[in-house]
């Protein structure tokens, strides 16, 4: 595989990607594979390029930039290849927050952020129920009582009630619940 320059990899790989990103991360893998696989990265690789993304926390776009910069020229592509992933997203909020700011007292702006809150809303809670469905009803998918994850439903309540009534921070919320998931996994095994 020959070398190819920094250029190559932030101008002609990342920003596509990142310049598609109103699509599914699914489509976004689509692109990767097809910018990738050009005379770039071999099928094994593309392969490694998925499982470590998919390891490493974060977006798997930009993890797979990351990965694919550092596979072709070493650190510093990897540098290249996460900045060049993510410039064209901060050029595009940075336009947008300044037309805000010019645009934001316009009686119609305010109806169309106001319109769009409702959706986000909903957005927001159907991620939360999807997240929820997985956690209690993980075995079979099914939202059936036989089924159900007493121990996470358990947490879940404990958590609520920390975070409503308490008023404790988030993040100590989901450290704990994450210990608590540990320690009754422990035990179970014991």
């Amino acid at each position: 595989m020959d070398k190819h320059t920094w250029i190559d990899i932030a101008v002609c790989v990342d920003m596509k990607i990142a310049t598609a990103a109103c699509n599914t991360s699914s489509h976004k893998l689509c692109i990767i594979l097809e910018i990738h696989t050009e005379n770039r990265l071999g099928l094994t690789e593309f392969t490694d390029l998925i499982t470590i993304s998919q390891m490493t926390p974060g977006p798997i776009a930009i993890n797979a930039a990351t990965f694919v910069g550092m596979k072709l020229t070493g650190m510093p592509g990897a540098v290249v290849a996460t900045l060049g992933y993510i410039t064209p997203s901060c050029i595009i909020v940075t336009i947008i927050a300044k037309l805000y700011l010019k645009y934001r007292e316009m009686d119609m702006l305010q109806g169309i952020l106001g319109g769009i809150r409702p959706a986000v809303v909903a957005l927001i809670g159907s991620a939360g129920i999807s997240i929820l469905q997985t956690a209690f009803w993980e075995v079979s998918g099914k939202m059936v009582i036989s089924d159900t994850s007493w121990l996470m439903v358990g947490i879940f309540v404990v958590c609520v009630i920390l975070l409503r009534k308490v008023k404790m921070n988030p993040i100590w919320v989901m450290l704990l619940a994450g210990v608590m998931k540990v320690f009754v996994a422990v035990a179970g095994k014991i």
